[in-house]
């Protein structure tokens, strides 16, 4: 994929989140991609589940493995995508990571901490805030929402 690719990353965030609700978790996916390159350095789907972990979502999986294959705490050279608006833990998490992009999918007005919620980027605590691209492939990723606790709710 080329590094302006989005569609193609999106895709690849919604494929992660299928995965995560074949594994019964809520379906969330992220990919982490180095900017220049455009190489996928890492791509998660929610894990809070299997792993017992509230802060499992899947920006922070793959911010995580980001900073261990960088070597780095920090990801300026990378642009992150997700399926669902990150909520305020992982919107702060972006934002500490200093990544540079941040795409999502779905809008989540009640638990989103980016365009709803805490608005984090737009608070005087925030030091960093990526530019922001909502709403990629969002009629797709909200289907896959609904139809999982649909499911549940079935």
């Amino acid at each position: 994929m080329t590094q302006h690719d989005a569609n193609g990353y999106m895709m690849q965030a919604l494929e992660q989140a299928r995965q995560a609700a074949a594994r019964g978790e809520i379906p969330v996916g992220a990919v982490l991609v180095d900017a220049q390159s455009g190489e996928i350095i890492a791509s998660s789907g929610n894990r809070t589940e299997a792993e017992n972990d509230p802060a499992a979502h899947a920006e922070i999986l793959v911010i995580r493995a980001g900073g261990r294959l960088s070597g780095a705490p920090r990801l300026p050279q990378c642009d992150l995508y997700v399926t669902l608006e990150p909520c305020a833990m992982c919107a702060a998490a972006i934002s500490f990571a200093r990544i540079r992009r941040l795409y999502f999918g779905a809008y989540d007005p009640k638990g989103g901490g980016v365009e709803h919620g805490a608005r984090f980027y737009g608070q005087p605590t925030c030091h960093h805030a990526p530019e922001v691209y909502g709403g990629l492939h969002e009629g797709e990723c909200a289907a896959l929402l609904k139809d999982f606790f649909k499911n549940k709710r079935d």
